[in-house]
């Protein structure tokens, strides 16, 4: 059996006050490998290792920190097939969902990489004779980066390679069920001869390593991405300190289907944005808000393609369905859909478990009056909402604290123009579905889903700060000197 160890001050280093824990695969609950976890020794250590490591780092040239993360791509590029075993047996990724996100993450860091020589100040008109007006753009210094379970690999890399990009050094807190994905990180660019201390990675609990990185003043900026619970929290912690954070939260995603949308090709689009890795996904498609006219057909198709998805072993490249994180989440699920029925919702199918396996489930009728219209289940659970109009469809759809991702499927492309606008979300899709990334798009959402924007020039934004800086080459004139 494998064992993990914490990468600090760039060593494979063996936990002291922390405990060595059993990472379970949540297909069969089996254990699958051993990983240590930081104590508040490690933590320490990571932090000081990251304040040395800073000031040669931020001095590097681009083009040398751009070659770094080049190599590190490749390395993860050559282990494609084993970094996506391991997100199988640790995440339940099914494969296809695996191998995507391997090869999505490769993707992240070379886009990182070209980041590095666009970091980038100004000049502005001088507001006197003989002045040089300039601005520049500067890394703030160590970052914490707390990452998901859900797409563990990539969400993590979003943070690390840009804030590495811009000069940055970093230490990441993986999600406690996934800690083997940010070890990955780590030894991709271990490989790739990333610099002591630039990079740390160590799990632990979020009491431990979360909470000392929110609270130590040498840790700049934190970078979250999981729960509106926990990320508000943080937002709080962060503000009292003024420090810099960027929050990355919950959704409960709506599209919205107009009368005019052929229902089969909608079908398929809600399909992929609500049961793609069982619905565990920030941006999953979670309400599907759709005209009358549309409504029992697309309600029908629906459950048709949802009944026909296989569940099983993620390993198995024809599963759709894999487990849920642990075996324990399907709880708040069943009381969601128990909810909505009692109130007048119908199971159209699904709305069983097998241990962590969960049913793709159809829930019709769906009404504000119900907590499954609101609250985000993370899990193969799609609502179906009857509107009225394209303009009932909106009040809908903007009706949620969450503003994430959403999806307009009309073909109207002049209503599209005046409706997206108006939907209150960080992301609008438009005849595509709410599940969509961009390397050189701003991600984030907007009300409890979150602040700040990820990816390209977004990032680069938040993780560096700017310094206005003047040159007077010639004297000037003073009221002093009268």
């Amino acid at each position: 059996m494998e064992e993990f160890k914490l990468y600090i001050n760039g060593a494979w280093t063996a936990t002291e006050s922390g405990s060595v824990r059993d990472d379970l695969n949540p297909a069969d609950n089996s254990v699958m490998a051993k990983v240590h976890m930081a104590g508040p020794a490690e933590v320490e250590a990571a932090i000081q290792a990251a304040q040395t490591a800073f000031p040669a780092w931020a001095a590097m040239l681009a083009a040398d920190r751009e070659k770094l993360l080049l190599k590190a791509a490749d390395y993860m590029e050559a282990n494609t097939k084993r970094f996506a075993g391991y997100l199988i047996d640790e995440s339940g990724s099914c494969f296809m969902k695996a191998m995507d996100e391997v090869g999505q993450s490769v993707n992240i860091i070379r886009a990182a990489a070209g980041e590095c020589r666009r970091v980038e100040g100004g000049v502005c008109p001088p507001e006197a004779d003989g002045q040089v007006n300039t601005y520049i753009r500067k890394p703030l210094g160590v970052i914490g980066g707390i990452a998901p379970f859900n797409y563990p690999l990539l969400l993590a890399l979003n943070k690390v390679a840009l804030a590495l990009a811009a000069g940055n050094t970093f230490i990441l807190k993986p999600a406690s069920d996934t800690p083997i994905s940010g070890l990955i990180i780590a030894k991709c660019f271990h490989e790739a001869g990333l610099p002591a201390g630039v990079l740390n990675v160590v799990p632990g609990s979020g009491g431990v390593v979360g909470d000392t990185l929110v609270n130590d003043p040498r840790v700049k900026m934190i970078t979250f991405t999981g729960s509106t619970e926990v990320g508000t929290r943080i937002g709080r912690e962060c503000a009292a300190r003024l420090k810099r954070v960027t929050l990355e939260m919950g959704g409960k995603n709506p599209m919205i289907v107009l009368k005019d949308f052929d229902v089969d090709r909608a079908v398929s689009i809600a399909a992929f944005g609500a049961f793609f890795h069982q619905g565990q996904i920030c941006m999953c498609t979670s309400r599907i808000i759709t005209e009358a006219p549309s409504y029992d057909a697309l309600c029908q198709k629906l459950a048709d393609k949802a009944k026909g998805l296989k569940m099983g072993d993620p390993h198995d490249q024809g599963t759709i369905i894999g487990p849920l994180i642990n075996d324990t989440h399907y709880k708040l699920v069943d009381e969601l859909i128990s909810d909505a029925v009692e109130k007048g919702a119908r199971v159209l199918c699904g709305g069983g478990h097998q241990g962590a396996f969960y049913e793709a489930t159809v829930v019709a009728d769906v009404t504000p009056e119900m907590r499954i219209f609101h609250e985000e289940c993370f899990a193969p659970v799609v609502c179906v909402v009857r509107a009225k109009d394209a303009e009932d469809a909106l009040r809908l759809c903007n009706d949620n604290t969450y503003g994430l991702s959403s999806a307009l499927l009309t073909n109207d492309m002049n209503l599209a123009l005046t409706l997206a606008p108006r939907m209150e979300a960080g992301m609008v899709h438009v005849n595509d579905t709410t599940v969509m990334g961009s390397r050189r798009a701003p991600f984030g959402g907007v009300k409890n889903s979150g602040m700040g924007r990820e990816d390209s020039h977004f990032s680069i934004e938040e993780f560096t700060e700017l310094q206005w800086i003047t040159y007077q080459t010639k004297p000037l004139f003073y009221p002093t000197d009268l």
